[in-house]
């Protein structure tokens, strides 16, 4: 009797995260229930282009339409080339692909305003026409369509591959912003818990012209000072109780340059330092309040390579903090997968969201659907 063959089912993840630092691709293999990752590219941003991402999306900025459109199209255009890139490396026809499922670029996330919106650039139209692919894209705005904050959308992809475990256990994303998904939680429980990798990214490129600070090692040179600590800590986005979300927006330079008007004598790295703990303590007090029971904290996102933020991380919990990997997944790779997995989500008329995490009233499928050079199969 002949032995059936595997039919390949691939799709392709493309995010680029609030640190705008660069678009991660995945190629993901979802055959026979799996999930497989075939190949993965990685595509820096150029300095210009971080700071001209960075200028459209600062707070309360007033920006032409044109530098608008223009920035929509570049964008869009080099998504569409980091997923043949990426194809080429993994000697993949763009035939074979089932579709590519987008993140884009936030340049705003404001769900709670008035009219809540949150806004991505990436030009889909310039992926499916430069790849060929159905592309899939503008995830979150069908979710606040249905009442939900549009985010954290990747806990919905978290419960399908790391919440299999008898034991209790908490994803710990960290970009720019930090997010956190509690798995042992029937139903499953997701939500921003603060700034992540931003401010630190912020303040290290300020004063030693890096993008980031490898491995910690600046803000292990200084100390955490209590004071500035409470002063970050005294906000009322830490007050509210989930569904919340929050952004880069909020979080902001701003923001901390009003906190740090308070304290004008610190030295910089004592600063670097107070911003590690921040982040880790407000991890690890949402993890303590809405997950008391969890065993074990997984992360992915930058934040897994910061060895600091990490051991900082484990202190204020009190339990194994791991990576990603040590479950199967390089938590760079973690959030592109997902986009893959939202996309295919889609493709089968499937919800993408969680309504116990992003308090939408009903489950959506989500997204924008642009066919590829064949139409949609």
């Amino acid at each position: 009797m002949r032995k059936t063959e595997t039919v390949s089912e691939l799709y392709i993840g493309l995010m680029s995260g609030t640190s705008i630092d660069g678009i991660d691709a995945g190629l993901v293999d979802f055959s026979d229930g799996k999930i497989q990752l075939v190949a993965f590219h990685y595509q820096p941003f150029s300095a210009e282009l971080r700071q001209t991402i960075h200028n459209l999306s600062q707070p309360k900025q007033l920006i032409l339409l044109t530098d608008y459109g223009s920035l929509d199209n570049r964008i869009g255009r080099l998504f569409g080339e980091t997923a043949k890139n990426l194809l080429a490396k993994a000697n993949v026809k763009a035939s074979t692909i089932k579709a590519i499922g987008s993140h884009g670029q936030t340049v705003c996330h404001a769900p709670e305003t008035e009219n809540g919106f949150s806004l991505q650039i990436g030009d889909p139209n310039q992926i499916a026409e430069i790849t060929g692919i159905t592309t899939i894209a503008d995830f979150r705005r069908r979710d606040m369509a249905a009442g939900g904050q549009g985010a954290p959308l990747v806990p919905a992809f978290h419960q399908a591959v790391f919440g299999d475990a008898e034991q209790a256990r908490t994803v710990v994303n960290i970009g720019g912003i930090a997010n956190i998904t509690v798995l042992n939680e029937k139903p499953v429980i997701g939500f921003d818990t603060g700034p992540g990798n931003g401010l630190m990214d912020w303040w290290c490129k300020e004063h030693s012209n890096q993008p980031y600070d490898r491995n910690g090692d600046w803000a292990a040179q200084g100390q955490p000072q209590q004071a500035l600590l409470d002063a970050l800590k005294d906000d009322n986005y830490f007050r509210l109780t989930p569904p919340k979300s929050t952004g880069k927006e909020y979080f902001s330079p701003a923001w901390l340059g009003q906190k740090l008007s308070l304290f004008p004598d610190l030295k910089p790295e004592d600063i670097q330092a107070t911003l590690c703990q921040f982040s880790a303590e407000t991890i690890a007090k949402a993890i303590r309040q809405y997950a008391p029971d969890t065993l074990q904290t997984l992360v992915c996102g930058g934040g897994a390579h910061n060895g600091l933020l990490m051991s900082v991380l484990q202190k204020c919990l009190n339990m194994p903090v791991i990576s990603t990997a040590e479950r199967g997944i390089d938590p760079d790779h973690v959030e592109a997968i997902a986009f893959a997995w939202l996309a295919r989500q889609t493709l089968n008329n499937l919800p993408g969201n969680l309504c116990s995490v992003t308090g939408a009233a009903t489950p959506v499928v989500l997204g924008g659907v642009y066919p590829g050079k064949n139409g949609l199969r």
